[in-house]
C-alpha cells in the first residue's frame, strides 16, 4: 500500500504542480495587499479542495452512470495527461491545468480571482481531476478502505504544500525565478508522461485482455 501512495503522492505533485502555480498566482495578484493575496490564497484553495473531494466520492458512480468502462477511461485519461506533460515539457502554458492567455487577461479585471482562475482551472482543472477519477477507478474504495483514506490523506497534503507555495509565491518567486520554475516543470512533465503511459497500457490491456 505505502507503493501505491508514493505514486499517487507524486502524481498528485506533478499534476496540480504547486511550484509552477506560484508564479501564475503571483502574475494574477501582483499589485494587491498581503491581506488580499492571504485571502485569495486561502479561498481559492478551500475551493478547490471541495471540488477534488466531490470527485473523489462520487467519480466512480458518475463513471458508472454515464456507461464508461475503466479501461476507456484509463486509454483516454492517460492520453489527456500525456498532452499535459507535453506541455510541462516544453513549458508552454495549457488550458488543461493553468488559464490561457484571454482567460488571464480576463481574470485581470476581476477582483475575485479565487474560483476563476485559481480554483479551476489552475487547481481543479481537467489535469488534476482526470487524475482523481483514474486513481479512484484503480483502488476500488470499497474494497480498500485504508488505501482510499490514504489517498485522502495524499492529496489534502498536497493541498496544503500548494497553499503554502501561494502564501509564499513572491519569495519563492525571488528564490527561484521563471526559468527555475520551468526547469522544475520539465522535470515534472518527464514523470508525468512516463505515468501516462502507465495508464494507457493498463487501459489496453484490460480492454483487449480483460486482465
Amino acid at each position: 500500500m505505502l507503493d501505491q501512495l508514493i505514486t499517487i503522492f507524486v502524481t498528485f505533485l506533478v499534476v496540480i504542480d504547486p511550484v509552477g502555480v506560484a508564479p501564475i498566482f503571483s502574475a494574477l495578484t501582483r499589485g494587491g495587499s498581503d491581506r488580499y493575496r492571504r485571502r485569495m490564497a486561502f479561498k481559492g484553495t478551500l475551493i478547490a479542495t471541495l471540488i477534488l473531494l466531490f470527485f473523489a466520492f462520487t467519480g466512480d458512480a458518475l463513471l458508472r452512470s454515464l456507461g464508461i468502462s475503466l479501461a476507456a477511461f484509463r486509454v483516454s485519461g492517460g492520453a489527456l495527461l500525456f498532452l499535459l506533460a507535453i506541455d510541462m515539457v516544453f513549458a508552454r502554458p495549457s488550458g488543461l491545468r493553468s488559464a490561457t492567455v484571454r482567460e488571464q487577461e480576463e481574470a485581470q479585471y476581476r477582483e475575485d480571482i479565487s474560483v476563476f482562475p485559481l480554483a479551476f482551472p489552475l487547481l481543479a482543472g481537467p489535469g488534476t481531476l482526470t487524475t482523481i477519477l483514474l486513481t479512484i477507478s484503480s483502488m476500488h474504495p470499497q474494497e480498500q478502505p485504508l488505501l482510499f483514506l490514504g489517498f485522502l490523506a495524499v492529496l489534502l497534503t498536497i493541498l496544503l504544500l500548494t497553499l503554502l507555495c501561494l502564501l509564499l509565491a513572491p519569495q519563492l518567486m525571488k528564490l527561484i525565478g521563471e526559468t527555475g520554475a520551468n526547469v522544475i516543470d520539465r522535470l515534472l512533465g518527464v514523470i508525468l508522461a512516463a505515468l501516462a503511459i502507465q495508464f494507457i497500457l493498463e487501459g489496453l490491456r484490460a480492454g483487449l485482455f480483460g486482465t
